[in-house]
């Protein structure tokens, strides 16, 4: 990470690093992929890429202006759930072309904004950073609690690349969340990932995996 502008919180990325992002995305979208369909081998995995300029009304009224950078009726996205529930809509829209069915995990991977009080970069508090969210959504009667299978396979997998990590009850609970659980780097001891039971898609149950992949970029090079 190199801080050119000598700003905290603002970095530039090498070409090694953004090599490093796309592998680590492959590996994480691939043995999730795996997780669970060998579970429910019915889940069908959609990748998008939704705006980062996102209208105001959308974004959780858990942000405030003090978290977001606003600029009027839209805002810089603090987090891509939103987008990911808007194409979830879409897709299960019965009147679609496509049609789309539960179970299905809608992923994406780009970069989102908040304003993260002035630290050193070294601690990979960023205020423009990159997610890898995944929303796995199922139906309101599933039996399977997929978060018993999910929770340490991804604690495993981010393990495999960064080194031993544990996995922590969160010290917040937002409110949109019946439980959330965190990964944590042993070595640097940094939350690397938070996993929650999300309350917000009134039409299925939906486990969030949200990685931070600067912060896996950050632990992969000095484990």
């Amino acid at each position: 990470m190199l801080n050119l502008y000598s700003y905290n919180n603002i970095i530039f990325w090498t070409e090694e690093q953004i090599h490093l992002r796309k592998m680590l995305e492959t590996f994480f979208v691939t043995t999730l992929s795996r997780i669970l369909k060998e579970q429910n081998s019915a889940f069908e995995f959609f990748q998008i890429e939704a705006p980062l300029l996102t209208p105001q009304a959308l974004i959780n009224p858990g942000y405030t202006e003090a978290d977001i950078y606003s600029l009027g009726d839209i805002a810089l996205r603090p987090e891509t759930t939103m987008g990911s529930y808007a194409y979830a809509h879409h897709l299960l829209n019965p009147h679609n072309q496509r049609k789309a069915r539960l179970p299905l995990v809608i992923w994406q991977h780009g970069k989102s904004f908040r304003r993260e009080q002035d630290q050193p970069t070294k601690f990979v508090r960023l205020k423009e950073f990159h997610q890898l969210e995944f929303q796995i959504l199922f139906h309101l009667s599933t039996k399977n609690d997929y978060s018993q299978v999910v929770v340490p396979g991804v604690c495993d997998m981010i393990s495999a690349m960064i080194g031993p990590c544990v996995v922590q009850p969160s010290d917040r609970l937002p409110e949109y969340a019946e439980w959330t659980q965190d990964i944590i780097c042993e070595k640097s001891q940094m939350e690397v990932c938070s996993i929650s039971m999300r309350k917000d898609f009134p039409v299925a149950r939906n486990l969030e995996v949200a990685i931070g992949t600067d912060r896996c970029v950050f632990n992969f090079q000095n484990k």
